[in-house]
This record gives structure tokens, C-alpha cells and sequence, in this order.
């Protein structure tokens, strides 16, 4: 029999947006679907020495903050729709919270407390992810193909009709896809379609694990002239990806502030958010305040999404990434910009950096640093080791300033704790970056300066 908990008061949301309250022993219990002042019952799922986590059965006193959700998969029920978890918290409460979550991963963590905290960054609630992977899984039971994400805890696919994080019209286009889909030869053999959006294209990426024949195509090409979207295949890795047929309008996206266009193939790492990510780099450039004589590093540089905006306002730009595809793809933008005299790119693996690889970059103003996930420990420690011990790269001095835009806050703040507690900088401010709203998802950006 399930054993239904007391009533528990919930006082804060965790990194995975769940309800955080201690029982009467002492536990901390995690809650799904609870938020931060509400009266709750739990059931309880898993129970550790010290923690349990359970899903809200019961409310008593609800959040002011509480509100419906917009989309009808959203849930704790059974078949809910795991893509997002806090469509229940308004809009604003997300926010929030994730501002304090930065600001307390930076203390709790790194130890740093950032002089100002800045306005966080955030735009349209709905409709604002251009890009998204979509699992598609021919169910042959009930004879039909479901196409959208995971559902909660789960690896079959939510049976998905509609999704409001997403742009209407790609919305609109899940059932005409599942019908498309159902009509394929290959139908059981496409595990997912990829929406990769720019300004003026739909690009959809379809996986397919056998040859498609030319009746697949065909059904493919007439969607495509019907809905208006561009089909691209992926046979293999995502290095096979190519058009269904060549031609058609171009599939990139415009920084307007800074008058350059981004080409992109669909598989390339862009934001997922246009919106933000525009403003986020016009915030990024402000940070860093570049002069017409200085010279700029932009570590993990990408497809040169900060790295051709600083060569607008610098006297020259390092670009420096992992994968020679997207240095080569960035070597392209910049000629498509008029760009290329004032840019360099290089390919280097930047999870390995030491002192005299850093120096041998040379010195440079001022940096923009925007890793992945894992963050830029290498790079923050070989900064710190050249100020502690100088004689590791004679005559390199460290940039005056860096702005660290960061899509994991505990990387961010282990980083940090390096630059201010070793290397010498100060966190003069920091801010949340609300990229991924009615998720848990929490980016951020941070300035570190130093003293000359």
C-alpha cells in the first residue's frame, strides 16, 4: 500500500525544479510538483538515509506563484510530456529562482559574490525554441507513429499533439508529420527528426537507418512544397547530414545590432533561443566594453556567434574551438562578412590547455569565454597558474577583463572561484540568462576584472 507522508511545508526549489521540505525526522524530501510555500502530501518513491523524493498527492495551501500550465502534456500523470518542469511556476518566479540559483552556486561553490547582480536576460515564454529534437517511434500496435520528447521518467515518446515551447507553425506541423510519417516505407526505421529554425527557413533533419526509396522521397519533397520546410537526411553521424535536394533559400540567422549573418548547417550548435541569444550578445559586448585597439580572445568560439560581432568593434579576434568543422565554418563567415582581416580561428582542445599553450595564444585585452557544459576549468587554471608562478610564460600578461557566458551554473561557479580566489580577479557582476523557460535549464553570464 502506498504510504502517503504528513503535511510538509515546502521551502525552495531545487536545480531540478522539485519542492524542497524536511519531514519530522529531519529528511530533506524533494517533491515533485511542489512549490515553494505550499502545504503539501507526498507520495514517497526512493528513500536515502538522509533524503526521500515523492510526488505531490495533496495541497492545503497553494503558492501565490502557482499557475495553469499552457500546455495540455504538461504533468506528473502518467504519459506527461518531459520536456519541460515548471510550466506550474509563473513566468516571472522562474526567473527567479534560477537567479538565485546562479548567485548561490557562486558562493556555495566558488566562494565569489558578485559585486551587482544584473537584470536577468529573458524574452517570450512560448514559442521561442527554433531548435529541438523530436524522437519518432512507429508503434505497430496501434498502428500509428508518435513524434515529439520523452515522457517523464521515461523512454517512450509522449503522445504529443501540439507543443508551446516551440514556434506555432512547427507545432501545427506534429500531426501532419505523424500522418507523413505513417505513410513511409522506412516508417519504423526513423528514430528522430531534428528542427534546426533560422530567420527565413524551417530546416528538419530526418534519421533514417536504411536507404530511403524514392517513394519516401517523394512523399518527403511533397510535404516539403505543402508546409513550406526544408528536409536535410542524416544516414550516419551527424557529418552525413546533406538536403534532400539542393537549392532553396539559405538557412542561417542575422545579428541584427551588428549587421552579420550566421550561415549554419542544421547540426551545428546554435542557441536554441533566437531571441535571447541576440540579446545576449549585445549584453556580452557591452560587458566587455572592447576598444578599436584592443585585441580579443573568444575561447570556445563556435560558429564565431561572439567572435564576428567583437571583430566589428576590435582591432583583432582570436577564435578558438575544438572541432575544425566549426573553425573551418567560422573561417567561412567571416569572408561572408567582410570579416576575415580582423579574425583568425584556431582548432584546439581546450579541455587540455596549460600555461604555455595559453601564452602561446599570446596576450590579449580582454576575453569572451563560452564553453559547454563542462565549463573552462583547464583554461581558469593555467590563468591562475601563470599569476602565481609569472616564470611559466614570460612576458604574457592576463587580459584586463572577461566576460564567461555559462550554461551551467556549477561550472560557472567552479571556475569562478579560480579567477577570484587564485588568479586575482574580482566578479564585478553577474546575472542569470533565462535561455530555456518552463525548464530548469539555467544559463548565465559573469564579469571578472583585474586590477591592473
Amino acid at each position: 500500500m502506498t504510504q502517503v507522508s504528513e503535511w510538509l511545508k515546502v521551502k525552495s526549489l531545487d536545480l531540478e525544479a522539485q519542492g524542497v521540505a524536511h519531514s519530522e525526522e529531519g529528511k530533506v524530501v524533494f517533491i515533485e510538483g511542489a512549490l515553494p510555500g505550499e502545504e503539501v502530501q507526498v507520495t514517497v518513491g526512493r528513500k536515502k538515509n538522509n533524503w526521500e523524493q515523492g510526488t505531490m498527492v495533496a495541497m492545503r495551501r497553494e503558492s501565490s506563484q502557482r499557475v495553469k500550465p499552457g500546455c495540455p502534456h504538461f504533468g506528473l500523470h502518467a504519459g506527461a510530456c518531459g520536456g519541460c518542469k515548471m510550466q506550474h511556476l509563473h513566468p516571472g518566479a522562474q526567473v527567479a529562482v534560477k537567479q538565485r540559483v546562479v548567485e548561490d552556486n557562486l558562493w556555495h561553490l566558488g566562494k565569489v559574490k558578485a559585486e551587482t547582480l544584473l537584470r536577468p536576460i529573458e524574452g517570450p515564454a512560448w514559442g521561442y525554441r527554433y531548435r529541438a529534437r523530436f524522437s519518432v517511434r512507429y508503434v505497430a500496435k496501434k498502428g500509428q507513429v508518435l513524434i515529439g520528447f520523452h515522457e517523464r521518467k521515461s523512454r517512450y515518446v509522449a503522445d504529443m499533439q501540439v507543443c508551446k515551447v516551440v514556434p506555432k507553425v512547427v507545432s501545427d506541423l506534429l500531426m501532419p508529420m505523424r500522418e507523413l510519417i505513417s505513410s513511409m516505407a522506412e516508417r519504423d526505421r526513423l528514430p528522430q527528426i531534428e528542427l534546426a529554425m533560422g530567420d527565413q527557413v524551417i530546416a528538419l533533419v530526418l534519421r533514417h537507418l536504411n536507404p530511403l526509396p524514392e517513394g519516401d522521397k517523394a512523399l518527403l519533397r511533397a510535404f516539403a512544397g505543402e508546409h513550406g520546410v526544408q528536409w536535410w537526411l542524416q544516414p550516419k553521424g551527424p557529418d552525413t547530414v546533406h538536403l534532400l535536394d539542393e537549392g532553396g533559400p539559405e538557412l542561417a540567422y542575422t545579428l541584427p545590432e551588428f549587421g552579420v549573418l550566421m550561415p549554419f548547417k542544421p547540426t551545428d550548435f546554435t542557441q536554441v533561443n533566437p531571441h535571447i541569444n541576440t540579446v545576449l550578445v549585445g549584453r556580452a559586448l557591452r560587458l566587455l566594453d572592447v576598444k578599436r585597439e584592443e585585441r580579443v580572445i573568444d575561447w570556445f568560439c563556435g560558429l564565431g556567434n561572439f567572435t564576428l560581432p567583437l571583430a566589428t568593434q576590435a582591432r583583432e579576434v582570436l577564435g578558438i574551438e575544438g572541432s575544425e568543422a566549426l573553425v573551418q565554418r567560422s573561417r567561412e563567415n567571416a569572408v561572408r562578412n567582410g570579416l576575415q582581416a580582423k579574425t583568425s580561428f584556431v582548432a584546439r582542445n581546450l579541455f587540455e590547455m596549460t600555461p604555455e599553450l595559453l601564452a602561446a595564444d599570446g596576450t590579449a585585452d580582454k576575453w569572451l569565454v563560452d564553453p559547454p557544459r563542462e565549463g573552462a576549468f583547464a583554461l581558469a587554471k593555467a590563468i591562475a597558474d601563470i599569476v602565481q608562478n609569472p616564470s611559466l610564460a614570460p612576458g604574457w600578461t592576463p587580459p584586463r577583463r572577461i566576460v564567461y557566458v555559462s550554461c551551467n551554473p556549477a561550472t560557472l561557479a567552479r571556475d569562478a572561484g579560480l579567477l577570484v580566489n587564485v588568479a586575482g580577479y574580482q566578479c564585478t557582476a553577474a546575472s542569470a540568462v533565462n535561455m530555456f523557460p518552463h525548464t530548469a535549464h539555467v544559463e548565465s553570464i559573469a564579469v571578472f576584472e583585474r586590477a591592473s
